[in-house]
């Protein structure tokens, strides 16, 4: 039992051993944009760095001479590996100094990226080991020595951007969510057809732009909610009501001229809640800037917005000539219309409720 429980401690031993021989798979890195250059700090541990450059042991790099002598091929592996983009323009890497950290096993570099002023939109660009999978970089953004975003570079998240707390910071994220809201009504097809459905019947200007300002409205509180964290649907479920929403249009449509009444503004209101969530999950992949939340919210609503008035200026402007050339015209146009809505919707529903 005693011999059995020795080998026991001294297996731990030699596993805990190997763990600290093989240090955490992460590098560190501090930027702190300024008016004419971004510094950096990259700590990254010898082993991996001693990988790259073929050296062994990977303590050689604590010694100044070694270092010295690799000291371009350093500099071309971390501009290969780390690169910054400040307002669409390539920022050159300089090294400045190395320092040894050998308590951390570490090599500190520190790097400066000059830049034509303070950028508004940095985007980061950071892939140091990729021949370790689970290797990590993680990076603080300073601005006047306050901590204003963190975030983890993997090797398939190799892209951040940092929009700066300055007039350009909040140019560049208006810039970037209102084109985004725009695209992304141009490429949703669930969201365009949602909207032709309820334009089908027609109306005046006003009237079909009342209906989707009920819809705006309603999907920008949803949007917002959700992009607060407050309320996350399953993302299944909301596509799969995103699709039952475009059938029930289809199928108001066609008892609308029968029953004599238009309720479309509470069906875009109604509905528009439920595509507000829609948005929520295109909205996060673009990354919020919690320094700017407020203003990347208002950004695509406004995008959506426009996307959404060129579809019922077009739309609105297209069905009025046909009523006028023929109102027998007009309403076939619309029952046919409203059967491809609910022919669409249903397939989407399949598709997203069960497979």
């Amino acid at each position: 039992m005693y011999r059995a429980g020795s080998l026991l401690l001294l297996l731990f031993a030699c596993l805990i051993t190997s763990a600290q021989a093989h240090p955490a798979p992460f590098s560190y890195l501090d930027l702190r944009p300024g008016t004419s250059e971004i510094k950096a700090t990259l700590t990254v541990h010898v082993t991996d760095l001693a990988y790259e450059l073929r050296l062994t042991p990977p303590e050689v790099l604590f010694e100044s001479s070694v270092v010295e002598a690799k000291r371009q091929e350093i500099l071309d592996l971390l501009r290969s590996r780390l690169v910054l983009i400040a307002d669409g323009t390539l920022s050159e890497l300089e090294l400045n100094r190395t320092t040894s950290v050998p308590d951390r096993h570490a090599l500190s570099f520190d790097l400066v990226f000059r830049t034509r002023g303070l950028p508004g939109l940095l985007r980061i660009k950071c892939s140091m080991f990729p021949y370790d999978p689970q290797h990590q970089t993680l990076a603080s953004i300073y601005e006047e020595e306050t901590l204003v975003q963190q975030e983890i570079f993997t090797n398939t998240r190799t892209t951040v951007d940092h929009f700066t707390g300055s007039r350009q910071g909040t140019f560049a994220v208006v810039k970037k969510f209102i084109s985004g809201g725009i695209y992304h009504i141009f490429a949703g097809p669930d969201h365009i057809l949602f909207l032709l459905g309820l334009m089908l019947l027609g109306g005046s200007m006003l009237r079909l732009l009342t209906i989707v300002t009920a819809f705006t409205i309603a999907h920008s509180i949803t949007l917002t909610l959700a992009a607060l964290n407050v309320v996350n649907p399953p993302e299944r479920l909301i596509e799969s009501v995103i699709a039952l929403s475009i059938i029930f249009v289809g199928i108001d449509n066609l008892f609308v001229g029968k029953a004599g009444r238009d309720v479309r503004v509470w069906v875009a209101f109604f509905f528009g809640l439920v595509h507000g969530f829609g948005f929520a999950g295109v909205l996060r992949e673009f990354g919020l800037p919690g320094q700017a939340l407020a203003w990347s919210l208002f950004s695509f609503n406004l995008g959506v917005e426009i996307g959404q008035a060129c579809i019922v200026v077009v739309m609105a402007l297209a069905l009025g000539a046909v009523r006028k050339y023929s109102q027998l015209l007009s309403q076939r146009i619309a029952v046919v219309g409203s059967v491809v809505v609910i022919i669409a919707g249903s397939y989407w529903f399949v598709e997203r409720a069960f497979f």
